[in-house]
């Protein structure tokens, strides 16, 4: 069965990776947008996602798993289209792997991380995943 792969950010100073290991799981709350929507809609439990922290550090650090597919919001108005999934924490890279190094790598030219900057949530393929994991050090 295929997983999908996913990208998901935080501002450290609001939510950051510590405190995600510290908790274990949570739900990804908060998004509204609709193409991050869309995304959160398409997650199935067992894809995996980078930890992003963004607008401070801008690095991916840790892997989390979805373990519970999308459900609506509690942050959002009743009746709202708003979405959320849970997340656990997997690992943190041994490396951080900066926005820098992502822009600096020919092979990533296409992430939707730089494509789509404001994309709070967008997928990363197969190709990607596994180079970026390399370049954390993560073993695959």
């Amino acid at each position: 069965n295929y997983m999908a792969h996913w990208l998901i950010k935080s501002e450290p100073f609001k939510y950051s990776w510590d405190q995600f290991v510290k908790d274990g799981q949570t739900f990804w709350d908060g998004v509204r947008n609709y193409a991050a929507r869309n995304n959160m809609r398409a997650m199935a439990v067992g894809d995996q996602a980078f930890f992003y922290h963004s607008n401070i550090g801008k690095e991916i650090v840790g892997i989390v798993e979805v373990i519970k597919p999308a459900y609506p919001d509690p942050t959002a108005e009743a009746g709202s289209p708003w979405v959320c999934v849970d997340v656990k924490a997997v690992e943190a890279l041994p490396k951080a792997v900066t926005l820098a190094a992502i822009k600096a790598e020919p092979k990533l030219a296409e992430i939707q991380v730089l494509k789509q900057s404001r994309l709070s949530l967008p997928a990363i393929t197969d190709a990607e995943w596994k180079l970026v994991c390399k370049m954390g050090g993560v073993k695959l």
